[in-house]
């Protein structure tokens, strides 16, 4: 009996000593890690400039999450090692290789990274900061960053990391170098840049996709200030909307596409022209939209035995006014390079609207005479014409009836384009969708822009699904599609036509955008829901949308 008791004894501690971590039962352990000491003296001031490593000590074992898209330090110091990297400990260490700089105080920003080890739980928005001179400085900035055009993600439809920085004024300004000073905003779009001397900045915010902490200009939305700050004292409240950049203007690409090839640039060139280098082809027609990233080179391949077994590398020049240059491609004939003409819209028409249908070419001439409009066997009038928007779309009008049938015949070889390419015969079926079936939607609007505008219905992916170029301060939309729509106002600040995104470059500010919000909607922008056979009216004071300053 006494053996076994002392074989009970020995279990017991054998087990108490090999158990690490919390014991069985009891409250879940909801503390964040509390900071208790570091190599930094307490003062954190007259820290010595040969200074190579920051320790800092917690009460319980923790671990660093995201460290590398967290952790931000102004002035930038490029860490060489920290610890830990993945497993727990109870301390915290960076290590670097640069020399300090002189009266200056450092900031560790460590975002949401620091976390306990059992249960994750996070020390929010830890700081640390220290001084190489006599005194920390205590300046702060602080106030919000937000999508201008309401954008919940980034390009990539991923949750975006905003972020603010501070340039020093300097004879040249180096953009494409990490700011002296940077925060991360939160969830919200607050942020705070703490620790700041006083002196003269520019301020920037921008989406960090690729989280270097770095502004790459024409990539990343931007908000900026024309105005340098004058820091003496701190500023709350400071309100930067970020918009789309204008990109440099520069040729990407050629590729080979139906009816001839397809010659792409990034930043929107306004005009671009292309003309052939070397004999083919010898007859050819350019197609570019003014601010359209993509030009349309036609040309009859077959006609002129262009790529028919073998490839061929074809030369063409372009000049945007700013760039000149040559560039080749190889072609190769497609083996399908027919002219289609499809119905890619629904088969389903709202009440007075028009039936349309779309080309793979652009379409040059129509023969509507030949055509066959037919409801119940009845022959039906209309007429037809090729968009004014979109030459590859047809627009057909015509006295549609709620809840009738349709049939669109469009013979063979009535539909052209370029180099007598003809369509195939397709007919085209359809209906026209009962009113009930939709809801309308009228806004009133006051203190409008000076401007035209466009007030855009968005869907779930923030894109126009209806918009209307105006000037007038009621709007109504009718036979819109039951569903959850935010509201929005692009104005054409300059009267071009075309919504005009920042140009970070030149400092010039994009043009005025106006978010429907209602107060106290926890929504960055307020929805409107468009219920079947009613209409949602509104009132919208774009007074009370405060545009960023410039």
């Amino acid at each position: 009996m006494k053996q076994f008791f002392l074989w009970l004894f020995a279990s017991f501690v054998l087990v108490s000593c090999a158990r690490v971590g919390s014991p069985i039962g009891g409250a879940k352990d909801s503390i964040a890690p509390k900071m208790i000491a570091s190599n930094i003296d307490t003062t954190r001031v007259n820290v010595p400039r040969n200074t190579k490593e920051l320790r800092i000590d917690f009460d319980e074992y923790i671990q660093l999450k995201d460290i590398s898209k967290n952790l931000i330090i102004s002035p930038p110091i490029k860490y060489t090692k920290i610890i830990p990297s993945s497993t727990g400990n109870k301390y915290l260490e960076i290590q670097w290789k640069d020399t300090l700089q002189a009266n200056t105080t450092y900031n560790f920003n460590f975002g949401n990274s620091i976390v306990d080890l059992n249960e994750s739980n996070v020390l929010p928005y830890f700081n640390f900061a220290f001084s190489t001179g006599e005194k920390l400085d205590d300046l702060y900035i602080s106030g919000t960053v937000s999508d201008a055009l309401g954008n919940l993600k980034n390009s990539e439809g991923k949750d975006k990391n905003l972020v603010v920085g501070l340039f020093q004024v300097k004879d040249t300004m180096n953009y494409r170098q990490k700011p002296y000073y940077i925060s991360k905003a939160d969830e919200d779009g607050y942020f705070e840049l703490n620790y700041l001397t006083p002196g003269k900045y520019k301020i920037i915010g921008f989406d960090d996709e690729n989280s270097n902490s770095i502004y790459d200009i024409g990539k990343e939305n931007v908000a900026f200030q024309k105005d340098e700050i004058n820091l003496e004292a701190s500023i709350s409240g400071l309100k930067l909307k970020i918009f789309p950049s204008k990109k440099e203007v520069r040729y990407k690409e050629m590729s080979i596409v139906t009816g001839g090839v397809l010659m792409t640039f990034e930043g929107n060139p306004e005009s671009v022209i292309v003309k052939t280098v070397g004999d083919k082809p010898a007859d050819y027609k350019v197609r570019h939209k003014p601010k359209s990233d993509s030009i349309k080179i036609w040309f009859d391949a077959a006609k002129e035995n262009i790529g028919a077994t073998v490839s061929e590398n074809l030369r063409f020049s372009y000049d945007t006014g700013s760039k000149q240059d040559t560039v080749s491609i190889f072609y190769k004939k497609p083996a399908k390079d027919e002219m289609t003409i499809t119905n890619p819209f629904s088969n389903k028409l709202a009440p007075e609207t028009d039936f349309r249908f779309t080309s793979n070419y652009i379409i040059d001439k129509i023969q509507p005479e030949n055509w066959k409009l037919v409801s119940d066997s009845i022959v039906q009038d209309f007429t037809a014409s090729i968009s004014e928007l979109d030459s590859t779309q047809i627009m057909i009008r015509s006295n549609f009836v709620v809840g009738k049938k349709y049939q669109l015949t469009v013979p063979k070889n009535t539909l052209g384009s370029f180099y007598k390419r003809l369509s195939e015969s397709v007919r085209f079926d359809f209906e026209v969708a009962k009113a009930e079936d939709f809801g309308s939607f009228s806004a009133h609007l006051t203190n409008l822009p000076a401007q035209k505008f466009w007030i855009q219905l968005l869907d779930d992916k923030n894109e126009p699904a209806y918009q209307k170029y105006t000037n007038l301060a009621d709007v109504k939309f009718v036979n819109l599609k039951p569903g959850a729509y935010k509201l929005r106002i692009l104005v054409d600040n300059n009267e071009n036509g075309v919504w005009d995104s920042s140009d970070f470059a030149k400092e010039i500010a994009a043009e005025d955008v106006y978010l429907f919000k209602k107060v106290g909607d926890k929504e960055i922008m307020t929805k409107v829901n468009i219920r079947p056979m009613w209409e949602i009216n509104e009132n919208w004071d774009l007074a009370k949308e405060e545009q960023p300053t410039n």
